[in-house]
């Protein structure tokens, strides 16, 4: 009995632990893509559409069901905009901040769900607003003095895409009570609908290529990406379906680690002391929302 209870302990954590390695490591592939003409906005559409196929396969009246329900369109938004920010972050600036500005989230989701949920504002929410707020002007402060803001487009990219994450979660929240499927279909369409009216938008101007034509690299990349990404949703349905909420969020923190360390080794990012300091009040305000 111990050690079936045991494994029913740590393998839902190691399902975790892989979709968090799956989101911390895929700046690598993505601009790997990018190397070979593939814009990640294309890279993140196309990805996106061939899930999409496997979803429609598994539940195809999902589709009637998202089409009905007006309210989870907005969840394609949230959800589309979420996933186009951060996979062209990563690709483009240094990963590191990237994802510490992307986990901010816990200060938008405060504010969200204000708003959207009428939550009170409490003193721990406060304090979390006021940690991540600290966190988030010591990663931004500029050398030479001057506003603690976003100052290139991939850091843009990761408040963008935090906020938007923050949006997504105060959604299912509220749209918790629907089936399962439709939520799902509305999320990964939304991946495939906003990366691929973006680059089509920002192609149409020539501001980024279009796809290059068909080619091994990038169609065998994109197809390996596609798998890794459906393997990592299961894993995360598997494993937040049998662990307790706090515990299934302080395992995908862990998607940090796992993007800071591969960035390092890598050469795409680099922790200097004042980043420590400001990653470090930013995770703590995500560690103090799941004690919460």
């Amino acid at each position: 009995m111990g050690t079936d209870s045991g494994t029913r302990a740590w393998l839902p954590a190691l399902a975790l632990t892989f979709n968090a390695f799956v989101w911390g490591v895929t700046w690598w592939p993505f601009r790997e893509l990018q190397a070979r003409g593939l814009h990640p906005l294309w890279a993140t559409a196309l990805i996106y559409c061939v899930a999409l196929l496997a979803i429609t396969f598994w539940r195809r009246g999902a589709w009637g069901e998202l089409w009905r329900t007006r309210s989870l369109w907005w969840l394609v938004l949230a959800a589309g905009t979420t996933n186009a920010a951060f996979n062209w972050g990563v690709t483009v600036g240094d990963v590191v901040r990237v994802v510490l500005l992307f986990y901010l989230m816990p200060l938008w989701a405060v504010l969200l769900a204000r708003v959207l949920l009428r939550e009170p504002l409490t003193g721990p929410a406060l304090l979390r607003v006021a940690l991540a707020l600290t966190g988030a002007a010591i990663v931004l402060w500029p050398a030479g003095g001057g506003l603690p803001l976003p100052r290139t487009l991939a850091e843009a990219l990761g408040v963008l895409g935090g906020l938007s994450f923050a949006l997504n979660n105060v959604l299912l929240r509220r749209e918790a009570h629907r089936p399962g499927a439709p939520r799902v279909l509305a999320m990964f369409l939304g991946g495939a609908v906003v990366a691929g009216a973006t680059a089509a938008a920002l192609a149409t101007q020539g501001q980024i290529g279009w796809p290059p034509p068909p080619a091994p690299g990038w169609v065998v990349g994109g197809l390996a990406m596609t798998a890794a990404f459906l393997a990592g949703n299961l894993a995360l349905q598997y494993g937040a379906s049998r662990l307790p909420a706090n515990v299934t969020a302080v395992v995908m923190i862990t998607e940090v680690l796992f993007a800071s360390g591969s960035a390092m080794l890598l050469g795409a990012g680099q922790v200097t002391p004042t980043l420590a300091l400001g990653g470090a009040l930013i995770v703590g305000s995500a560690l103090l929302a799941v004690r919460d």
